[in-house]
């Protein structure tokens, strides 16, 4: 699991063309409510440990975040195949992370 938001390094089609499962989350280093979700976040890397998390700083004119139509922090996002599967808003039960992540998991 990623630990810090990084500037975009990856672009949306690199994201719609990449294979198997994935976790893109959103947010910013400074966000009380992205900070406080970590612990709810990493709960879900239990279930799901070998996929890719690309942990985004998103932000006025950062596109990614756009194209994902992001307007709240932190959001995660998750891909199959380069397809959104399901998406977790400013999550805060580490059940309903797990969940989510065993649902992408097991197709």
């Amino acid at each position: 699991m990623e630990t810090e938001y990084r500037p975009e390094t990856i672009t949306r089609a690199d994201l719609d063309a990449r294979p198997g499962v994935a976790v893109v989350e959103f947010g910013t280093n400074w966000c009380g409510y992205c900070r406080a979700a970590q612990p709810v976040i990493a709960a879900g890397f239990e279930v799901l440990r070998d996929a890719p998390h690309f942990k985004i700083e998103d932000g006025p004119g950062r596109r990614l975040g756009r194209t994902f139509r992001v307007k709240l922090w932190p959001t995660l996002v998750l891909l199959r195949d380069g397809v959104e599967v399901d998406r977790l808003v400013r999550p805060t039960a580490a059940d309903d992370v797990r969940a989510a992540f065993a649902r992408l998991r097991d197709g």
